[in-house]
């Protein structure tokens, strides 16, 4: 038996990839949690009790990670800094995966890393309206004038490809999602919009949204992690078919969710504002955050085109059409909103388990854009 290790296995996406990897008869999967066990990980543990170990311990601290790379064969590393401050950032995203890079070239069984990358490595802000994003497109030159997090994981995608052309040693797969959601994790995205009080500044307008249900992104990094290339670095960009637009998922949010009050502005208003909030940053001295620049304006809501002719010619099916798991999603924001804290709990104990409903890859759902949406299809 192969055995394998997910780092992050605690996190949004973390049980979702090894509920997908235990589709695979061979592995054996090896969980890396920093804390508390999550209540869906004890679950597949209590199910597949032969097949998953969980292992407590810190990226942050090299005698954890030796001890947890034993006799593991493929990393999939999702561990990373999603919220803080910038430097806790970049602590949990960079420093930790040079940690982790450092105990791999200490070991001699890792053979293979699947790092969980992101879109926002790209270079939008720089490229015109309408282009396609695919695995070629640039990447961003200047990652920190966009956000920490950006720059963080471009960082870490430098020290991973660095390494794995130094040492040699293993292969490098890397796997770059859009927006992932699903019940659990966040229900707007700031490519809709910024939520303000008591109302959205919608500002994605008519743009494709790239989003990846949680389970369809899963399925997407067992597949890139488990099947043979012919070259030692691969990236793959993941997302889900029948996108919506931006205005397309306002509108069913707002149906399914909440009559969340929003102001759409234009795209040459949104870049005014966002001038006039970088000048006052620089004029007050920071007293107000720079929540929106001209740069960060220009790589989210200039519109873009996405590809995942990749992932698809890997053999990657959508397991929960979008527009399933789109009313998956509003209807745990709903509950979660509505009912206490231990109700919403079981509602996402079931809204979780979509696998189950969707064992085998699913025909393509219904389109979702309106014709109005239809100039951004790809």
């Amino acid at each position: 038996m192969t055995i394998v290790l997910v780092t992050g296995a605690g996190g949004f996406l973390g049980p979702s990839v090894v509920e997908r990897l235990l589709t695979r008869s061979d592995l054996i999967i090896r969980c890396m949690v920093r804390s508390s066990v999550s209540l869906r990980l004890q679950q597949l543990v209590s199910r597949h009790p032969d097949r998953i170990e969980i292992v407590p311990g810190n990226l942050l601290s090299a005698t954890h990670i030796t001890g947890v790379l034993r006799d593991v064969d493929t990393v999939f590393h999702l561990a990373a800094g999603l919220r803080g401050s910038p430097a806790d950032i970049f602590l949990n995203t960079v420093v930790a995966s040079k940690q982790l890079l450092s105990a791999i070239s200490d070991v001699n069984s890792v053979r293979r890393v699947v790092l969980i990358s992101s879109f926002s490595v790209y270079g939008a802000a720089t490229q015109p309206k309408g282009a396609l994003i695919d695995e070629e497109f640039a990447l961003d030159a200047h990652p920190e004038r966009r956000d920490p997090y950006s720059f963080a994981k471009a960082r870490q995608e430098q020290l991973f490809v660095a390494a794995a052309s130094a040492q040699h040693s293993f292969e490098l797969i890397t796997v770059r999602p859009g927006v992932i959601y699903g019940p659990g994790g966040g229900g707007m995205s700031t490519r809709v919009g910024l939520r303000l009080p008591g109302m959205l500044l919608h500002l994605g307008r008519n743009n494709l949204l790239p989003l990846t249900y949680v389970e369809n992104c899963a399925e997407a990094v067992a597949v890139a992690g488990t099947q043979p290339y012919p070259a030692p670095h691969r990236i793959v960009n993941v997302h889900d078919d029948d996108l919506p637009s931006s205005r397309r998922y306002l509108n069913l949010y707002r149906s399914h969710v909440e009559k969340l009050r929003f102001l759409t502005l234009p795209y040459s208003a949104t870049m005014l504002l966002a001038r006039m909030v970088e000048w006052y940053h620089a004029y007050s001295k920071g007293q107000l955050p720079a929540l929106i620049t001209p740069y960060k304006a220009a790589a989210l809501w200039k519109g873009n085109r996405f590809s995942n002719a990749r992932l698809k010619a890997m053999g990657w099916r959508q397991i929960v059409p979008t527009r399933d798991a789109l009313m998956l999603t509003f209807e745990h924001l709903k509950d979660s909103a509505e009912t206490p804290a231990a109700d919403a709990a079981t509602k996402l104990r079931r809204s979780q388990s979509t696998v189950g409903l969707y064992p085998h890859p699913s025909p393509p759902s219904l389109q979702l854009a309106a014709s109005t949406d239809r100039s951004c299809a790809q």
